[in-house]
Order: C-alpha cells, then sequence, then structure tokens
C-alpha cells in the first residue's frame, strides 16, 4: 500500500481501501476507532491534530491511547477485544489535515479503566519491561526499533510532505526515489526528527550530501566538492552534481518548515573541512 510512496496516506485511500476485492475501511469516518461491523475487534485507530485527545507518540515506542468518550464500553469494547485477542492493530498519526502516516504493527498492550486510557506499544516491543527496569541489551534494541519503525517513517513523510514529494537538490518528483535526509545526524544532539532537521533529496544527492560531495550554505546555495567540480566523468557527474554547484535549493511552501541555518552552518563547516 505504501510501497514506492512518499510515506503517508490520505484520508480518501484509506477510507476507499479494498482487501481481496471487498472494501475494507481502514480509518473510522469520525472516531478514532476502526470497528468494522464484520469483525471481533478493532483494526485501527488514529490520533488527530486538533482532537481533544492528547495521543502523540513518545520517544520510547510505548503510548497511551485516550478512550473513545468518557465510558469503557462504546467503540472502546473493540479494541479491548484487540487487546484480549493479542492481536495486531495499525496506528495512524496524522501529519497534516487528511493526511496520515500508519505505524505498523502496534499491539493494545494496556487497559487503565479509571484514567480511560489505553496503552499501545510497538509490536516488538510488546513484552519488554519499562524503560525504567530494561536491561542496556533492551534499551538498544528498543531504541534501535522506535528509530526502524516510528521516527524515520514519520520524519520522512513529514519531510516529503514539506517538499511536495520534490528533490531540494535537482527537483526530482518521484516519491520512491526520494528520502529524507538528516542536515544534523539523528544520533546527534541537534539531530532532532524535526522538518527543519532535514531536506528531501533523491537518493543520488542524499549519498553526496552524506559524503561530503555536496554542501548547502546557510543561505540555501548548493555547494559542490571543489575536486569534484575539476573531474571529467561523464553526463551524471556533469548534470548530476557540477552544474548544481552555486544553485539555490528548492524550499518547502510554509517558511516554518524551512532548513535551520544554524544547523546548515555546522553541517556545511563539516563539508568544507572533509
Amino acid at each position: 500500500m505504501l510501497e514506492g510512496g512518499p510515506g503517508y496516506l490520505d484520508r480518501l485511500t484509506l477510507e476507499r481501501f479494498t482487501l481481496d476485492g471487498h472494501p475494507l475501511r481502514l480509518l473510522a469516518p469520525q472516531q478514532g476507532i476502526m470497528n468494522p461491523t464484520e469483525l471481533e475487534a478493532s483494526i485501527s485507530a488514529m490520533n488527530s491534530l486538533k482532537g481533544p485527545y492528547k495521543d502523540g507518540s513518545p520517544a520510547n515506542g510505548v503510548w497511551d491511547y485516550a478512550y473513545q468518550g468518557e465510558t469503557t464500553r462504546g467503540t472502546n469494547t473493540k479494541l479491548r477485544r484487540a487487546m484480549e485477542l493479542e492481536l495486531e492493530i495499525i496506528y495512524f498519526e496524522q501529519i497534516a489535515t487528511n493526511l496520515y502516516v500508519p505505524i505498523y504493527p502496534v499491539k493494545v498492550i494496556g487497559d487503565r479503566p479509571h484514567q480511560l486510557r489505553f496503552e499501545f506499544a510497538l509490536s516488538p516491543l510488546a513484552n519488554l519491561k519499562s524503560a525504567i527496569e530494561d536491561t542496556p541489551i533492551e534499551r538498544a534494541y528498543r531504541d534501535a526499533i522506535v528509530r526502524q519503525r516510528l521516527h524515520q517513517p514519520k520524519f520522512r513523510a513529514r519531510v516529503l510532505y514539506a517538499y511536495s514529494s520534490q528533490c531540494t537538490i535537482c527537483h526530482l518528483r518521484h516519491a520512491e526515489l526520494l528520502d529524507a535526509a538528516h542536515i544534523i545526524a539523528d544520533k546527534d544532539d541537534w539531530g532532532e526528527a524535526m522538518v527543519p532537521n532535514g531536506m528531501s533529496m533523491c537518493k543520488i544527492h542524499h549519498a553526496a550530501y552524506d559524503g561530503n560531495f555536496l554542501g548547502v550554505t546557510p543561505d540555501f546555495e548548493i555547494r559542490i566538492n571543489s575536486e569534484l567540480l575539476v573531474e571529467q566523468d561523464g553526463p551524471m557527474l556533469l548534470h548530476g552534481l557540477q552544474e548544481m554547484h552555486g544553485a539555490q535549493i528548492v524550499l518547502p511552501a510554509r517558511r516554518s518548515d524551512y532548513p535551520d541555518p544554524e544547523r546548515l552552518d555546522r553541517r556545511f563547516r563539516e563539508f568544507q573541512n572533509a
């Protein structure tokens, strides 16, 4: 469903999804929990940017999810049943109006009726101890899973959406060939998975950026490694890199999504010193 795409899906696609030729709506029209009539348990849950519930996903891959309404019954019943049957569901995280990043597989691992909250976890983490009790090995495993299954897909989807699914260097618009390139690596304190720390790049330019063959100034200008500028190695080098030297990158539509100049400056100094 997502292979080759930008990493997010629109509401219409989710509402018109089919399985083996049969309609299977993946997103509830009004509520946050999707309970198909013909199934015993829920198949998905979603958050909302403007909804009344605070369901934001945490750093450790385990988060609270508010009941639908002020009752333990209603639409909450089938979500509880998914927990009892240990079924995996899809969690849809909204990134913009009617646009969602699917996070899968997720399990319902807890129910706190006195607080009207469920607990969700990325499925591979469902049997781990709490973050307070876990061992260094468990902590490293959890961090790797969270980065791979949660942060990276959300980061890519948000960056590609901000850049209208085109490469900021060469304007290529095929989402299946695009990555979300970190300005500052995610292991760094400044390497947050946020749009101003990313740029949408095709795989060639992403590799060139990570390898310091290509840099971007704090003024959003492209620079090519001086040694590459004098090389002669065919049309890919000429048109794909050398001709980009001195050009401006494509910027997102919203100024709040622009690459952070401070991060660009720090990263550009690494490029100059490489």
